[in-house]
């Protein structure tokens, strides 16, 4: 073989191999941060509706440390990136799943004391790859937890509102 005439084919294969390898490369990392995102935002919903099952229902701290932030925090999730508290839908419901219309209302039976579920969800949620070239994006299904009520934020014996 003639060397001069062969001097370019390793950088040619070089370009082809290469590119397959950084394809692989940043499909791993962008499926396992697409991984740990849904992870966390599952984690999010199950952890907000936890707080509101034992938090005063007009708590916004509640839905603050849902997204990993301190309470005093309300901007965006420090650990997802485009994740805030507009994102979640907090709900309460009766004990046949229907929506509880003015749960603040103590004093009537259609108010505070029907409340029976705590349900917080989080719907179009998009994740956005970081792939160059390859910026799409993916509109992850919703994340739903719902929890019987315990507390909300009240003392059983006094009825005095508890902080969270």
């Amino acid at each position: 073989m003639n060397r001069k005439r062969m001097r370019g084919t390793y950088t040619v294969e070089f370009a082809f191999i290469g590119l397959l390898v950084f394809t692989l490369l940043f499909g791993v990392l962008e499926m396992g941060r697409l991984y740990f995102t849904v992870n966390a935002l599952d984690e999010a919903v199950r952890r907000g509706t936890r707080l509101a099952s034992v938090c005063n229902i007009n708590d916004p701290v509640v839905l603050r440390r849902a997204i990993f932030n301190a309470a005093t925090d309300a901007g965006t999730s420090h650990l997802i990136g485009n994740l805030a508290t507009t994102n979640l839908t907090l709900t309460y419901l009766d004990v046949n799943g229907a929506l509880v219309a003015n749960p603040a209302d103590l004093v009537s039976a259609s108010g505070f004391r029907a409340i029976r579920y705590v349900r917080l969800s989080l719907q179009n949620f998009v994740f956005n790859l970081f792939i160059p070239g390859l910026r799409v994006p993916i509109t992850l299904p919703a994340f739903r937890a719902t929890l019987p009520r315990e507390s909300l934020g009240r003392h059983s014996d006094s009825g005095e509102i508890t902080p969270c």
